[in-house]
C-alpha cells in the first residue's frame, strides 16, 4: 500500500470517482476479510469465544459486501443503493443473531480460552486496519460506498473489543467480559445496518440526475 491511497477526492454520491482505485481496494478488501473469516472461525470454535465467533461472522459478511460492491461499484446510482439496501439487512441480521447467541451462552457456554482470543484478535486488527486506511477516503460516498467503510470501520473497533475480552477473560476466569464484547459488537452492527438502510432509501427515493 502506498501513501497516496487516502489522498485522492472522496466520490459524490451519484458518481464514483477513480473507479479503477476503488476496485483495486475492494480486491484487497475482500481476499483479506475472506482469509481471516476462516482462520477466526476454527480459531473461535476452539477457544469457545462467542465475540471471536462474532467477529469471524463480520469478516465472512464483509467478504461477501465486497464482492457485492464490486459488481454494482460502475452501476447506476439507484442499483447502488439496492446493493447496500442488501448490506444492511444482513448487518442487522447479524447485530440479531448475535445477541440471540449471547443469550443463550448465558445458560450453556464454557469459558473461552484467552489467550487464543487475543492472538487472533491482534492479527484481525493489524488486517482490518490496514483496510480501513485504504478505504479511508471513501467514507463520505454513496450508501454502497458508506457501507464498505462502515464494514471495514466496525471490525477495527471490533478487534480491539475482543483484546479486551479476552484480557476480561483472562482477569477474571469468567465467560461474562466475551459474552459483554460479543453484545457490544452486535449493537454496533445493528447501528451502522441502520445507518446505511436510511441513507440507501434516501438514495432510492432521490430524482435521477443528469450527468
Amino acid at each position: 500500500m502506498s501513501s497516496h491511497c487516502c489522498s485522492h477526492e472522496t466520490p459524490q454520491p451519484d458518481r464514483v470517482q477513480n473507479l479503477g482505485r476503488m476496485r483495486r481496494v475492494l480486491w484487497i478488501a475482500l481476499l483479506v476479510n475472506a482469509a481471516m473469516f476462516f482462520v477466526e472461525i476454527a480459531s473461535s470454535l476452539g477457544a469457545g469465544s462467542l465475540s471471536l465467533f462474532a467477529d469471524a461472522i463480520d469478516f465472512g459478511g464483509d467478504a461477501l459486501n465486497y464482492g457485492v460492491s464490486l459488481a454494482v461499484l460502475a452501476s447506476a446510482l439507484a442499483w447502488r443503493a439496492r446493493a447496500a439496501l442488501l448490506k444492511a439487512l444482513c448487518m442487522l441480521g447479524f447485530g440479531v443473531y448475535i445477541l440471540a447467541s449471547a443469550l443463550w451462552t448465558l445458560y450453556s457456554g464454557g469459558v473461552p480460552h484467552a489467550a487464543t482470543m487475543g492472538v487472533v484478535a491482534l492479527l484481525g486488527l493489524l488486517a482490518n486496519l490496514a483496510v480501513a486506511w485504504m478505504l479511508y477516503a471513501f467514507r463520505e460516498g454513496d450508501a454502497n460506498l458508506r457501507s464498505v467503510w462502515l464494514c471495514s470501520r466496525n471490525d477495527a473497533i471490533g478487534n480491539l473489543a475482543v483484546l479486551l475480552a479476552a484480557l476480561g477473560v483472562f482477569g477474571t476466569g469468567s465467560a461474562w467480559p466475551d459474552l459483554l464484547v460479543a453484545s457490544l459488537m452486535a449493537a454496533l452492527a445493528l447501528h451502522g445496518g441502520w445507518s446505511v438502510l436510511r441513507q440507501a432509501r434516501a438514495e432510492l427515493r432521490a430524482p435521477v440526475r443528469a450527468h
